[in-house]
């Protein structure tokens, strides 16, 4: 009897060691999956013209090569005209869309989860319906909107940030307000009602209770917005002419098509356009985590 149960926990232990093998593969093959493309970019970047245009793949560069970022940020070459502008342009409009669209969210999505009137969930759905719309069906009809705004009111709607800004707000919005919605439903309502019993204003306690306890569903939402903004292409194509304003991804497939192909000048860019959002990510993480979870569970 006690052979057949060391035998039953022997296989039973020989089972276990193998899922755990089989996860551990799995994971390392994941893993590589999604690191080694950006350590390829990185890679690249440092590169000379030999080594990234060889045939055979250099994997690790001879040296750091930093002329691929010398050529980027050179304001007097005739192709780039200095890649810091564009980071500036990319700022410019994702910073502002960020906030705005994380303000604009709270109002709207605190009015959804606390106050009563009739159709406010198919309000919310119907919001949420927006989103669904790939971009290239909603452009042509916005940027005729936005054409007629802008006669009536004699601005121009091309070659302005500012525009732009808002077809981003377009893009953002209808999510912030589904994910702060769920996640203000998620907070207890006791908790307000204490605070309109000793006094407060309804203002008073969206400013001093609820916004403190939302801020990693705040900080999500910002760093999603912020982080369309800021890598978008579509819309900044079509809304862009003017090279001095264009933003960072506008101007890396400028770069792309250039007639003297630069593979490691492009990967330069796109290092530099990358790692700012994954420093704000591993920042960020502990509130991402906590805001995305509550924000995704219907109250």
């Amino acid at each position: 009897m006690k052979t057949e149960n060391i035998s039953i926990i022997g296989q039973l232990a020989a089972w276990i060691n193998w899922k755990r093998f089989i996860f551990s593969v799995l994971m390392i093959f994941f893993l590589t999956s999604i690191l080694f493309p950006f350590y390829w970019m990185v890679s690249s970047s440092f590169k000379s013209k030999a080594e990234i245009g060889g045939r055979e793949p250099v994997y690790v560069p001879s040296e750091l090569n930093l002329e691929a970022f010398k050529e980027l940020f050179d304001p007097n070459h005739p192709s780039f005209q200095n890649f810091g502008v564009n980071i500036r342009n990319t700022l410019t409009v994702a910073l502002p869309t960020s906030i705005i669209t994380v303000i604009f969210a709270v109002l709207g999505s605190y009015a959804i989860a606390r106050l009563r009137f009739k159709g406010k969930d198919f309000l919310l759905n119907s919001i949420l319906i927006v989103y669904l719309f790939p971009g290239v069906l909603l452009i042509i009809p916005l940027f005729a909107m936005l054409a007629q705004i802008g006669d009536a009111l004699n601005f121009n709607v091309q070659d302005n940030l500012g525009v732009l800004m808002f077809t981003y707000m377009a893009q953002t919005l209808p999510v912030a307000l589904y994910m702060l919605t769920n996640y203000f439903r998620t907070i207890p309502d006791e908790i307000e009602q204490a605070a309109l019993i000793d006094g407060c204003s309804r203002v008073q306690v969206i400013r001093r209770v609820t916004l403190p306890l939302a801020i990693p569903a705040l900080i999500s939402v910002g760093i999603y917005t912020f982080m369309i903004a800021w890598n978008e292409f579509l819309y900044a194509m079509v809304f862009l002419n003017d090279r001095f304003l264009f933003t960072m991804p506008i101007k890396i497939n400028t770069i792309y098509n250039d007639p003297s192909p630069r593979p490691n000048v492009v990967m330069a860019a796109s290092t530099i356009m990358t790692i700012p959002i994954m420093l704000l990510f591993l920042a960020l993480e502990k509130y991402l985590t906590e805001g995305l979870t509550s924000g995704g569970v219907k109250g």
